[in-house]
Formats: C-alpha cells, sequence, structure tokens
C-alpha cells in the first residue's frame, strides 16, 4: 500500500465515490471519519465509485477522536486553503496518511492550530477560486506523492 487517503467527514457522496476510485486505482487505503453528509448505501456514492467498491480498502470510524487515538504513532499531512506550504514540499513517504476536512468547511481551527507544521495547501492561480473539488484535490496530492516515492508498479 502506498498512501493513505483520509477524509475527515466527508459531505458529498459523488466526491467521496470518486476518491474510493481513486484509492483502489492508486493502491492507497481510503479512511473514512463519521459523521457523513449521506449514507453509505447512497445511489450517487455507488455510481461515482462504480462496481469497484467491493474490492476498496477502506476503514470507517466513528470519530475524529476515534482516528487520532488508532493512529496517534502514524505519519500525517494535513490539507488546507490555509496552508503555508505547497504539497509539493512534503516529504512523502509510505503509508503517510493524507488528511482532508469536509467539503464545506475544511478541516477544523483546532486541527489546523495542532497541526501547523504539518499543513500544506495546493497553489491556487487565480484569486477567483477559493479552493478546489475534493475529490480533485485528493487526486492532484496522491499522483503527487506516488511521484515523488516512484512507485514501481507505475512505471
Amino acid at each position: 500500500m502506498a498512501l493513505n487517503i483520509v477524509l475527515f467527514e466527508p459531505e458529498i457522496p459523488n466526491n467521496t465515490g470518486n476518491i474510493g476510485r481513486l484509492a483502489l486505482a492508486s493502491g492507497s487505503k481510503l479512511h473514512l471519519v463519521k459523521p457523513f453528509g449521506f449514507e453509505l448505501s447512497d445511489r450517487r456514492l455507488k455510481r461515482a465509485g462504480l462496481d469497484y467498491w467491493q474490492y476498496l480498502d477502506v476503514a470507517m470510524y466513528d470519530s475524529v477522536e476515534e482516528f487520532f487515538s488508532i493512529h496517534h504513532d502514524k505519519t500525517f499531512a494535513f490539507f488546507s486553503s490555509h496552508g503555508r506550504k505547497s504539497h509539493w514540499e512534503i516529504p512523502f513517504e509510505k503509508n503517510l496518511f493524507l488528511i482532508f476536512g469536509k467539503e464545506s468547511v475544511g478541516l477544523s481551527k483546532d486541527i489546523i492550530e495542532r497541526n501547523k507544521n504539518q499543513l500544506y495547501k495546493i497553489p491556487l492561480l487565480s484569486n477567483h477560486v477559493r479552493s478546489l473539488n475534493l475529490a480533485n484535490a485528493v487526486g492532484i496530492v496522491v499522483y503527487e506523492g506516488l511521484r515523488q516515492l516512484n512507485n514501481e508498479q507505475f512505471l
């Protein structure tokens, strides 16, 4: 497994389905942290993930606190438009946990404050765009990580 994709409180089923497909395609594990803004049986989630969902390596957690209590000893990279470092500066390593907040508000202020040294952003080249779609952001970061790790399965 190359990377861990973590979604804190995802709200849009289509994004989660697309990210699930991306996780499978990239050899990553998907971690979903409740509460969700949809039901896992939502047809939009299934449509976006197509029929791949059954093959996906996915873990679910009842809360952010549960996630951190289980993975407290892991290495994290957090993503926010408030980050000062670019995603190109991430010291990627196998099994790195890539943590993304919910679509409407991102990561909580508390998480951002506690993890400033591991907080990254994807540069936006237009002042007219506040943020990227979550599924697009995850794709950008995951494939940059695979590139930096020189993932042999893609060569």
